[in-house]
């Protein structure tokens, strides 16, 4: 290296620039004097009054009209029965819909269960805790909810009491207030489990119940989803909210296959 370009190196580390090296031509500019820090430790992107949002969340817009009454539903029920097929977004939409709350401030804690209901296989014993026994089951749950939160955040909420995945059948007995309830795959729960899971709610609650009454792992006539949503259905303030063929949101076979199988 010369002592000319030695020179102009130490000038430069020292913030002693030579005006010649600023040509127009030239791809290198000088700071302003604003977007130069005081203790001269170097050169930040942000802005002064630091006004940025740097906070990133999917929005949740419904992709059909079906998923817009559900979401509407949802919003001025605090019991809500989402019927229909596989792929209409119904865990999807009440999953985000209890996040968005939790976020907001206007719910304490989700509760999220699901019947641990073998479709149509045996599984044997699996090791683990109680946990790690319904991990299985429970895995579209935390597939929902880690698509809304990272999962980081996700086990922070979870150890700390704000998010609980608990199954059916350790729901008696219990009064869920300040809560937002999730009940998924509820086509696979008897009508008394229904009738018991129902009646959990409690102040300032919102549940939400999703199942395809058509698509049941229980014996024919076990599954009591179909005849308590039709005794619901008369009650004024409880929504429900029937999905169709066309408010499936996964690949179009899908709803090609739900119309002939």
């Amino acid at each position: 290296m010369t002592k000319r370009a030695a020179i102009k190196r130490q000038a430069r580390e020292h913030g002693i620039l030579d005006s010649r090296d600023f040509m127009e031509e030239s791809k290198v500019r000088r700071l302003h004097a604003h977007e130069q820090r005081a203790d001269r430790g170097g050169w930040s992107p942000y802005p002064s009054n630091d006004d940025r949002d740097q906070a990133y969340l999917k929005t949740l817009k419904p992709k059909s009209d079906g998923q817009a009454e559900l979401m509407t539903a949802i919003d001025h029920h605090n019991l809500v029965m989402a019927l229909g097929p596989a792929g209409t977004g119904k865990t999807y939409l009440a999953v985000a819909k209890a996040v968005e709350a939790l976020e907001a401030g206007k719910v304490g804690r989700i509760v999220l269960s699901r019947p641990a209901v073998e479709a149509g296989e045996s599984i044997g014993f699996l090791p683990g805790d109680m946990e790690d026994k319904l991990a299985p089951y429970l895995r579209p749950l935390y597939d929902a909810l880690s698509d809304r939160l990272s999962m980081k955040r996700v086990k922070a909420l979870m150890a700390e009491g704000l998010i609980e995945i608990a199954p059916i059948g350790y729901m008696r007995g219990r009064t869920l207030n300040n809560a937002f309830i999730v009940v998924d795959e509820a086509q696979n729960c008897t009508y008394v489990q229904l009738k018991m899971l129902l009646t959990r709610l409690g102040w300032h609650s919102t549940m939400v119940v999703t199942g395809d009454p058509h698509q049941s792992d229980l014996l024919p006539g076990v599954s009591g989803l179909a005849d308590i949503s039709a005794r619901l259905e008369a009650v004024d303030d409880i929504a429900v909210v029937r999905l169709a063929e066309r408010d499936i949101v996964r690949h179009p076979l899908v709803a090609s296959m739900i119309g002939v199988l």
